[in-house]
């Protein structure tokens, strides 16, 4: 069973869940413009979020997590700037096999905070966590998004065309991964 989970960059600090944090958790969760891409998992009341909440808070103390999201916090203004994590999808001999995921408010983009969480994320799962694949992807129009991945060292596998439907229309999708050993020869490098 994993413990808590605490993590620490430069300018942020990264925790799992605790109920306390379910009033801003909703409001991130049913903002519009912070899930415009992610319609999937945006909740509209309360009661949705809490049991995706308490879903997440559950799995932390599970014998087989699956579910490694993070709040992340500003560790100057206490801000909560967004949410960062991954799924495990698969456990093999060789690590587990995960999708990554993040999504801020659009008032914290363009400042390196999401960059900054995911290459933490990331050298959690892989130093930590027995991670050996970092899945993540994204409708091609999220330039934003795309960079992230981009500014993390992960690779593009493939681009989906008309793959999602978003906003009353299909739309391209692209995948990016990162193996352990790709991540470990950028270390190094």
């Amino acid at each position: 069973m994993d413990a808590l989970i605490y993590l620490e960059t430069k300018r942020l600090l990264l925790r799992n869940h605790t109920i306390n944090d379910l009033h801003s958790y909703h409001k991130l969760l049913s903002d519009k413009d912070t899930m415009y891409y992610l319609k999937d998992i945006e909740t509209s009341t309360l009661e949705e979020s809490k049991t995706n909440l308490i879903n997440v808070i559950e799995d932390t103390f599970s014998n087989n997590r699956r579910k490694y999201f993070f709040r992340i916090k500003n560790k100057v203004t206490k801000a909560y700037i967004g949410e960062v994590g991954y799924t495990v999808t698969a456990f093999t001999p060789l690590g587990k096999l995960v999708d990554l995921g993040y999504f801020i408010y659009p008032k914290f983009w363009n400042k390196g905070y999401v960059t900054e969480a995911v290459k933490e994320v990331i050298r959690f799962a892989f130093v930590d966590n027995n991670v050996f694949r970092i899945s993540a992807g994204c409708i091609k129009d999220n330039k934003g998004s795309e960079r992230v991945m981009q500014k993390c060292g992960m690779i593009k596998e493939a681009e989906f065309k008309m793959k999602v439907w978003h906003e009353g229309k299909m739309r391209d999708r692209v995948s990016y991964r990162l193996l352990k050993n790709e991540w470990m020869l950028n270390c190094i490098k």
